[in-house]
């Protein structure tokens, strides 16, 4: 299975109060980060666990009530996954599907994470020498490390997993005890906020803060890279295991994952985007004075359509339209799937388009098959004229932490110029905004991002030298750089 990012929300309700409302609406706020499986663990006399594959359901009545009077207890975890590792048949989804239990000795944890391990198969071989351990995906790995290292203590575990492991994860924990516990590695790839109710009387962690808004409580701070937080009886306990003289939060949350109504590091997604809009407004004018008209690819790119609008004053229709309920992402999708459910995704209402020269405003280009599928149907539409303005500048390389685009011959940035790609995908000009304005955008630095799939510079050393060595290598292999041995050996023992 391969990378969307993952989701994850935990809640304590020191009031006792039972926990699984807040679960499940923090999870349906961020069923678009998995569409694969979904899970809940609460802790009431002893571990309860629910999971399934597909979107988190609609329940109501009495089915409501059942599955709340199974998941009792005040404090649990939650999970929205798209794999990161392993097959991706439906048992295997299933299998992996988080929170997880792992147990060692007397100690048991429940787990659930967002995010992708680099050196996931030296250390899967390492547990096996060790603790005979038969790991399927990498969640299992990270919570196997963290369940056989805390009789020392859970930070000391937590420590052994900051040092041991690279890539990144977003971690929340349960005790049998009702201790909730939350860390990041030490780059602070992926997001994971921390969240209060009014009377302090429910403590929460959830991977977007619009998991916080939906139940009523109020964001409080992020986890910071390289940090541990606890929730028990006695408090908050909060510890900078790990700090590193840089961070490297994934730049592509604030082009896609994201929902706009989430707040990352300090903004909210909707107004970077339109700054981004207004990026391409002002780097591209002389395209803008050509065009006619402005169109988005819903839903991701309608916020910074807004922007280039409000930059140049060209009009803005939405004559793109997203099918509601054909959920799935399309880059995610099996190759065989992914022109067949573009095609059904996105509606365009005919008669508009006819002689018309038009901008069509997309949030990135990966493999490109939802962008030719767009085109063609733009032609078909009448457009005279199709140019693309991108705000996620050209993807050059993979990613080795938690986005789905894990080879070089997969993405169409990688094999063309930008020229290239617009005669790939039958547009008459693609604009990808430039990066120093994208970072820009943001707000942050160039040291605070990860950037490696515009940039090649990988935040962390086996990243650097399985992609160097794959791309350098004249063999075309398909799988996965990081599930490749011969590549994975090349860090050695971590």
């Amino acid at each position: 299975m391969l990378a969307e990012s993952c989701g994850v929300f935990g809640a304590k309700c020191l009031d006792g109060r039972c926990v699984f409302d807040l679960l499940y609406w923090g999870l349906v706020a961020q069923n678009h980060r998995g569409h694969e499986s979904y899970g809940f663990l609460t802790c009431a006399e002893g571990f309860r666990r629910h999971v399934n594959v597909g979107l988190v359901p609609q329940i109501f009545g009495e089915r409501y009530s059942r599955w709340r009077n199974f998941l009792q207890g005040s404090t649990g975890i939650a999970h929205v996954r798209y794999g990161t590792s392993g097959d991706r048949g439906s048992s295997s989804r299933l299998n992996d599907a988080q929170p997880l239990i792992s147990s060692h000795g007397r100690e048991k944890i429940g787990f659930a994470f967002n995010g992708n391990i680099v050196n996931v198969n030296e250390l899967r071989s390492r547990l096996k020498a060790s603790e005979g351990f038969e790991a399927g995906c990498d969640a299992a790995v990270l919570s196997k490390i963290l369940v056989t290292s805390i009789d020392g203590g859970l930070t000391s575990g937590v420590e052994r997993c900051m040092r041991d492991v690279e890539g990144a994860f977003s971690v929340v924990g349960l005790r049998p005890n009702g201790e909730l516990f939350a860390f990041r590695d030490p780059l602070g790839i992926r997001p994971l906020s921390i969240g209060v109710s009014e009377d302090g009387a429910v403590n929460a962690f959830s991977s977007e803060t619009v998991g916080l808004d939906i139940n009523g409580l109020r964001f409080m701070d992020d986890v910071k890279p390289g940090e541990i937080v606890v929730f028990s009886r006695d408090g908050v306990e909060r510890e900078r295991l790990v700090k590193k003289d840089r961070s490297a939060f994934c730049a592509f949350e604030y082009a896609y994952f994201a929902r706009p109504d989430s707040l990352l590091n300090g903004k909210y997604v909707f107004s970077v985007r339109e700054e981004f809009g207004r990026n391409l407004g002002r780097r591209f004018r002389d395209v803008v004075e050509k065009s006619d008209v402005i169109l988005s690819m819903p839903e991701t790119a309608e916020d910074a359509a807004y922007g280039l609008h409000e930059e140049t004053g060209l009009k803005w229709e939405r004559i793109l339209r997203r099918h509601r309920y054909v959920t799935q992402r399309a880059f995610i999708l099996e190759p065989s799937e992914r022109v067949s459910t573009i095609d059904k995704k996105v509606n365009i209402m005919n008669g508009r388009l006819k002689g018309k020269k038009v901008i069509v405003v997309d949030d990135s280009i990966v493999r490109g098959d939802t962008t030719r599928t767009v085109v063609r149907k733009l032609r078909r539409a009448g457009a005279e004229k199709v140019y693309l303005f991108i705000t996620f500048p050209r993807i050059t390389h993979p990613c080795f932490y938690g986005v789905d685009m894990a080879t070089f011959t997969e993405l169409i940035g990688f094999r063309f110029d930008e020229e290239g790609v617009a005669k790939h995908v039958g547009a008459d000009g693609v604009f990808y905004q430039p990066l120093e304005d994208y970072v820009r955008a943001t707000g942050m630095r160039f040291n605070e991002l990860c950037l490696a799939c515009v940039t090649g510079e990988y935040p962390t050393e086996l990243a650097q030298k399985m992609a160097d060595a794959a791309k350098a290598s004249t063999d075309m292999d398909e799988r996965r750089i990081y599930e490749r041995a011969e590549l994975t050996r090349l860090g050695g023992s971590t």
